[in-house]
């Protein structure tokens, strides 16, 4: 398997939107940094300085304790598309809410660019609780984390060993690793796919340890290149990710080559249980070919649990099409309402 094809077939994930619609005012997350109470904050990942946008309820009183909600964002997004979509709007109900940029990616700091590890996922989403938790206006025990898509994944993963974490969502989560491995409806991936996948990633770090570049590609195809074998997934996310409707100048639609090397073997909802009696709240769209990872993470979990199916949405509706975003929404606030 190339490794061109390989982010056809994963690439659609790991984007993210800057609309809402205009039904929804602010239409875009960067106007929102305007019309809400939202602040452009820092903090510290080990040595990578992190980028966040801190959003506060409309009412906020800074005499006030807030629950919080750290918000992840997909492979290839950033904090102004979808997940400060749903940052800002659980923030009207309530929350204080933290979307950040992933290290690697965004105004966060990093080094490669566009390298998507998991293990540092993770890490950013630790350092992101920690975060919240030093604020003076957040009630450190009503900590929740809250991902989309890649980032589903990956919060669903940290939360099973990080009990600061006291309720947990993902939104139309994806497993990086089972993609990787075995591909998605529509996109399945062979045996030899995968043994062509390590051997090209292997030739690659061969190079680069020899003094070659860091080789990194274009995640989504042009929609002229199209063609009849083209996933319809891949085509939803090339309509969503390279359009106005979901653009933006710091997700780059960009990898780096060997990435799938480290996606081969991870494993984020194999102890899901692990993070019982703490809560799961999981929302997939009714036709997402990514409706398979919300299934299997909840199969896996332990009480308390709850799966939420959008009916009609795809995977892509559920980053911005108000008819799905708003009733997804809706159960995040009463969940975390709940829970925290």
């Amino acid at each position: 398997m190339s490794l061109s094809k390989v982010s056809l077939l994963l690439a659609s994930l790991f984007v993210a939107n800057a609309a809402y619609s205009e039904q929804s005012q602010p239409t875009t997350v960067a106007e929102g940094i305007n019309a809400m109470n939202a602040q452009k904050v820092s903090f510290q990942n080990g040595d990578v300085k992190m980028a966040a946008n801190l959003y506060l309820p409309p009412d906020y009183d800074s005499a006030k304790k807030y629950p919080a909600i750290v918000v992840s964002h997909p492979w290839g997004g950033v904090k102004e598309q979808t997940s400060g979509l749903y940052a800002q709007q659980l923030a009207k109900r309530g929350f204080i809410t933290l979307a950040y940029d992933a290290s690697h990616y965004g105004e966060s700091g990093g080094l490669p660019r566009d390298l998507e590890n998991p293990a540092d996922r993770v890490q950013d989403i630790r350092s992101a609780i920690g975060y919240l938790s030093s604020l003076p206006q957040v009630d450190a025990a009503r900590i929740g984390a809250l991902g989309v898509c890649a980032g589903g994944g990956y919060t669903l993963h940290e939360a099973q060993t990080d009990l600061r974490v006291k309720a947990v969502a993902g939104v139309v989560t994806y497993d990086i690793g089972d993609a990787t491995r075995n591909g998605i409806e529509g996109a399945p991936v062979s045996a030899a796919d995968r043994l062509k996948l390590l051997q090209s990633v292997d030739a690659q770090l061969n190079k680069e340890a020899a003094g070659a570049p860091l080789k990194v590609e274009q995640l989504l195809p042009a929609r002229d290149s199209f063609d009849a074998s083209t996933p319809n997934f891949v085509r939803e996310a090339t309509e969503y990710y390279l359009t106005p409707r979901g653009a933006h100048p710091n997700a780059r639609n960009r990898y780096v080559v060997t990435s799938p090397g480290l996606h081969m073997a991870y494993y984020p909802l194999e102890h899901m249980e692990n993070i019982s009696p703490r809560p799961v709240l999981l929302i997939a769209g009714e036709k997402a070919e990514t409706r398979k990872f919300s299934q299997q993470a909840f199969d896996n979990a332990k009480q308390p649990k709850e799966l939420m199916i959008i009916p009609g949405a795809s995977h892509f509706d559920l980053y911005d099409k108000p008819q799905y975003v708003t009733p997804a929404v809706d159960k995040l606030a009463a969940f975390f309402g709940k829970h925290l």
